[in-house]
């Protein structure tokens, strides 16, 4: 069977993969296919409303890099006008392979580097695409500047609240989270009360009577910020967060009673025991649970540590939060009166913030979510090596948790 010749226009244009396109001639420029491109409208239209408008006047040819073919770079060439329409005024023209601005590239061309850049680090994405690396983060930030959601901050209900260090002596990013939507709705640098009050800010009075419960650590500036920008909304403080405080209180007794025990033996008891303290008590193995019968028997102030540490796990868990709260006010007494600097300090500490803990267990809301994010957030830092500024890193939190739907074959 003979295949049927195609005239080499109907396959350029094939290859481009854009509709409302046609081909006016292809030649090799150096070391790329430069094509030359025009609309299929006949009269041109203004890049802002997308409506018809006259001419204004003939602009220099532009070139907009597209998706390479294999090992060819190839680029699309046009010489577009500026149009006088009613509405806009002077306004660029509509071209259909690429967004309005300055950018140098085309749509498809944005939006797989948009998606190669969730998958894999820049520097790949440069070699696979033959672009520089400020050229695939101007894309990036297009991209999700086109795609982000305008009306993600309506209808909010509930929130979460967490910072995220993407740099060492003390560069943060405060992250905020819609718990029912699963996806980041807002970002900035910084994490103190004034960072939380822009976002306050940029929710409006309305919005913010309409917010029933947010999730947080014990940030004392988070704290301040809702507070006073949204006193009706329930603070939640995150059962994991209370955990690891109590985790750590448990390492800090073990670390006091090896500085200041002389006994060799006592001192042998207490040696490899840390992840035995600090592991669930169904992940123990045998030797693990060996060694906490040891500290039973030989060191009554760590092992009143541990169970103060299982106990407060325990009515945290709890399914009847009435009582649970009950049992929060014993445990603060007995962590109180433990004789432990750690869990004395520790109970001061929840005793402020009881509120926030007694809210979790009637609404068993958890910053779960937000930490998942974070994690994510980590890797994503890992494999860039860091980020030197916070700007593109709320592009690649918005790029991959936001709710951005990108399309990699997009013609």
């Amino acid at each position: 069977m003979e295949a049927e010749p195609v005239r080499m226009v109907t396959l350029l244009r094939k290859l481009i993969g854009v509709t409302q396109i046609r081909v006016r001639g292809v030649c090799w420029a150096e070391d790329h296919l430069e094509i030359a491109v025009r609309p299929t409208w006949r009269h041109p239209r203004c890049a802002i409303c997308r409506q018809g408008a006259p001419g204004y006047d003939q602009q220099a040819p532009r070139r907009w890099r597209h998706v390479p073919w294999g090992p060819c770079p190839v680029d699309l060439v046009y010489a577009p006008q500026r149009v006088q329409c009613a509405r806009c005024g002077i306004a660029p023209e509509q071209v259909p392979w690429a967004p309005p601005g300055p950018s140098r590239f085309t749509t498809a061309m944005e939006e797989l580097a948009a998606w190669l850049a969730t998958i894999t680090d820049r520097t790949s994405v440069t070699r696979i695409l033959g672009t520089s690396w400020r050229a695939v983060e101007g894309m990036i930030e297009r991209v999700v500047a086109r795609k982000l959601d305008s009306e993600r901050l309506e209808g909010l209900r509930f929130l979460g609240i967490d910072e995220f260090s993407y740099r060492k002596r003390h560069h943060y990013v405060t992250v905020v989270v819609d718990h029912e939507r699963g996806r980041i709705v807002w970002a900035s640098e910084g994490r103190s009360a004034q960072t939380l009050g822009r976002f306050f800010d940029a929710l409006g009075p309305e919005r913010i009577a309409a917010l029933e419960a947010i999730t947080m650590d014990m940030s004392g500036g988070y704290i301040k910020a809702v507070q006073e920008r949204a006193p009706d909304a329930v603070v939640i403080f995150d059962r994991f967060h209370v955990q690891r405080l109590a985790s750590d209180a448990v390492d800090d007794v073990r670390r006091d009673l090896m500085r200041t025990l002389t006994d060799k033996m006592e001192k042998r008891g207490i040696k490899h025991t840390r992840y035995a303290l600090l592991k669930n008590p169904w992940n123990l193995t045998r030797k693990e649970r060996e060694k906490l019968s040891a500290l039973q028997q030989h060191n009554r102030p760590l092992y009143r540590a541990y169970l103060l540490k299982e106990s407060l796990a325990d009515l945290l868990s709890s399914l009847q939060p009435a009582k649970a709260a009950q049992r929060l006010d014993e445990w603060l007494g007995w962590a109180s009166r433990s004789r432990l600097k750690p869990f004395v300090k520790l109970a001061r500490t929840l005793r402020r913030h009881k509120g926030g803990i007694v809210s979790y267990l009637f609404l068993r809301l958890t910053n779960g979510l937000v930490e998942g994010i974070n994690n994510r957030m980590r890797m994503i830092a890992r494999r860039a090596f860091g980020f030197h500024s916070a700007q593109p890193l709320i592009g690649m939190m918005f790029l991959t948790c936001g709710g951005l739907q990108l399309d990699p074959t997009l013609p």
